[in-house]
Parts: structure tokens; sequence; C-alpha cells
């Protein structure tokens, strides 16, 4: 009975959790908002497909972020927002790089959880670190996450990933693939058991990894996965040539996998620093303060103010 009544509770609270989450639910898209940290410049994976930029204003995919903040600033912007938008029902850390990856990411988290413990924290990963960062997750308060996995096989993750870095060694080739593998595919299936709600990103890449979209799709099911996202390739960095998919090729794509997982038809691919409800495309960030209106309000970015490149800003683990 105590099984069965932790179990019911289970349900519940992750059902509550889903209808509120706008990136996770089609009906809490158009109803509620999300504020996106930017709090994460390290990365300790090279993804082919993957730019980031610190400089662009009016780009709007994954990886891009006027600036990237501090836990301090981060925490400010959170109030502000929040005091201003009472349909601010999730707080996300996506990048730039990876979060688990950044102690300022738990940081962050644990500021936010202790003083708004009524938003859902939420986490976007490569994985990599997910197996052995997870408990630290639970006890910042996340109870939802996204994992981005791309193959199933070391074959096809090498033709996806450059590099890896683990634990302070450098990892290319076979061995980078076989690492991301594990790790990403064990760290779900624990996320999953710990009861998080858990969604699984795929990029689609035309000519690339199309044949097992599928099986990540069954794989992620199996283990309890509560939704997929497949998301239409940019082509950019290494994949700049290539292909992008059509939205029919993702529909068709998403009728393959539904069988085995609850697909997601909404996702914007938003920024990194996205603030707003994203299926009414509401802006919610507040006025610049005045200057001198005090020293706890939030360093605005001004397009027009020169900043340094994104190689200058971007911080990648290497060895």
């Amino acid at each position: 009975m105590k099984l069965l009544n932790t179990i019911t509770l289970k349900t519940k609270r992750n059902s509550d959790i889903l209808k509120a989450h706008p990136c996770f639910s089609k009906e809490a898209h158009h109803k509620f908002g999300r504020i996106h940290l930017p709090v994460a410049p390290a990365c300790n994976i090279q993804c082919k497909y993957c730019m980031r930029k610190f400089d662009c204003a009016n780009e709007s995919r994954p990886g891009v972020t006027s600036r990237v903040m501090n836990p301090y600033e981060a925490m400010e912007r959170v109030r502000t927002v929040v005091e201003r938008n009472e349909n601010i029902t999730v707080i996300g850390i996506a990048g730039p790089g990876e979060p688990l990856a950044n102690d300022a990411t738990f940081e962050t988290l644990h500021a936010i959880h202790k003083e708004f413990p009524e938003l859902i924290l939420c986490v976007s990963t490569n994985g990599l670190n997910l197996p052995e960062r997870l408990d630290e997750l639970m006890i910042a308060g996340v109870r939802s996450l996204t994992v981005t996995i791309n193959a199933v096989t070391p074959v096809m993750a090498e033709k996806v990933y450059s590099w890896a870095s683990f634990k302070g060694r450098r990892y290319a080739s076979r061995d980078a693939a076989t690492l991301i593998l594990n790790n990403q595919w064990r760290g779900l299936t624990n996320a999953i058991d710990a009861g998080l709600i858990v969604k699984v990103n795929t990029v689609f890449i035309p000519g690339v990894n199309d044949i097992e979209i599928p099986l990540i799709a069954w794989h992620a099911g199996e283990r309890g996965a509560d939704l997929m996202n497949i998301m239409p390739l940019i082509p950019q960095a290494e994949f700049e040539g290539r292909e992008r998919p059509s939205p029919g090729m993702i529909s068709k794509k998403r009728a393959e996998c539904e069988k085995y997982i609850p697909q997601m038809s909404h996702c914007r691919q938003c920024r990194v620093d996205a603030c707003d409800v994203p299926g009414e495309n509401k802006d919610m960030e507040p006025e610049p303060p005045r200057s001198g209106a005090g020293r706890n309000t939030v360093k605005w970015f001004d397009p027009s103010e020169k900043v340094r490149s994104s190689s200058d800003n971007f911080v990648a683990i290497r060895q």
C-alpha cells in the first residue's frame, strides 16, 4: 500500500508539472512563461552541428545568448521578471554550453529553489555528466530534465560528435562516441528511475542519423521517458552544407516514432536566454533600469554595445 501511494503521489506531481511546463505541454505552451538563464558557458562535448554565439541579439536558435550571466545576475533577473509576470512557471538552464559542466548551474538552481520553491526548475543536458551529477540536480530542486541523444550506436555517434572531455581526459572519434552514449543512456535511465519528468531531444540530421531516430524513440520509450522532441538540423558548423529537414520530413519521422513515445510538436528551438510565453511570443523582459537605479539591478545587455567574439566568450573544456 505504501508503494502504491508513493506511485500515485509521483504520478500526480508529474501530471501537475506537465500541465504547467510550456516546453513539455502543448496546452501550457500558450498559457505559461519560462525564463532561460545563460549561466553555463563551458562545454564538455563538441557536436558537429553546434555553433555558440554570445553576441547576436537578433538570432533565435539554441546556443545563442546576448551575454553570459553569473548566478547573482541570474537571480536578479528571476526576481525582476517573476515580480512583473505571474504566469512564469519554469526556470530553465540550457547553456550556452553544457549546464552540468558548470558549477554556476548548481549555484543558480539552489538560490532559485530556496527563494521560489513553487517554480519548476528544468535543465537541458548532453548527458555526459548526468550519471555523476543527477543527485546534485535533485538536491537543487530540479524536477524536469531534457537529455539530447542523437544516436544509439557508436558508429552513428562518431558521425555526430567530434570529441568529449570527461574527468580530466580528452576523448576523440570512437572512444568519445562510446563514452557519450554510455553516459547518456545510463543517465537517462537513472533520471527516470529517480522520478524526474524527462524529455529526449534528438536533432534530425538528414543523411546522417535518420535510421537511428526510431531506435532512439524505442529505447527512450522502453525506459519510461515522457516525451521526445525531434528537432530539425540548423545547418552550421561542420554540417553547414547539409540539408535542413523540411516540416514534412519532420512530421513523417515523428509519425514513425510516436508508437514508442509521445512526440512534441510545438518546439521553437529557443535561445538560451529566452524569456516569454513561447506560444504567444510575449516578451517578458522588463524595461532596462534607469542609470543609478541601485546596486541590485540587473546589468542589461545593449545590442549596440561592442562585445567580444564568440571565441573569446565560449569556454570549451579541453585538455
